[in-house]
């Protein structure tokens, strides 16, 4: 007997026979109760609440500026600190810039600002014929 009248012959009996257990029996409606049984154990509804309120986030708007401006006011103050008592007068720190902090720690370019333009690499693709000879392994 050949593979495929084997199959012919056996493929309606198991479809008949699976068919019979999971819709007869009852075992296809038990599967469905534990699943919705599974879902809806230990879960709580989800609630959303949304913010109405404009007044807060303006007072939250308005407490991060007055943050900002007094840490401003008060690097101010330390600066002229420093520069009134010591180094002549002269401000060790015009012209500088923070580190940003969004770089990550691991990064190759962590400590690096955005703004930096970097290396011109320009010269080093000006000869094409260069790199076309040394691409090719000729001398």
């Amino acid at each position: 007997m050949k593979k495929a009248e084997f199959k012919k012959l056996i493929k309606p009996l198991v479809k008949e026979c699976i068919q019979e257990a999971l819709l007869e029996e009852g075992l296809l409606a038990n599967v469905i109760a534990e699943v919705v049984k599974g879902l809806g154990a230990g879960q709580q509804p989800i609630v959303e609440q949304k913010q109405t309120d404009d007044e807060s986030s303006k007072l939250q708007l308005e407490e991060r500026k007055k943050r900002t401006q007094k840490i401003e006011e008060t690097r101010k103050k330390m600066l002229n600190a420093v520069n009134a008592s010591a180094y002549n007068g002269v401000d060790l720190f015009e012209g500088t810039t923070p580190v940003p902090a969004e770089s990550q720690p691991g990064s190759p370019m962590a400590g690096t600002s955005a703004n930096d333009p970097g290396v011109d690499i320009s010269a080093f693709l000006g000869n094409q014929q260069v790199w076309k000879t040394l691409a090719s392994g000729k001398k």
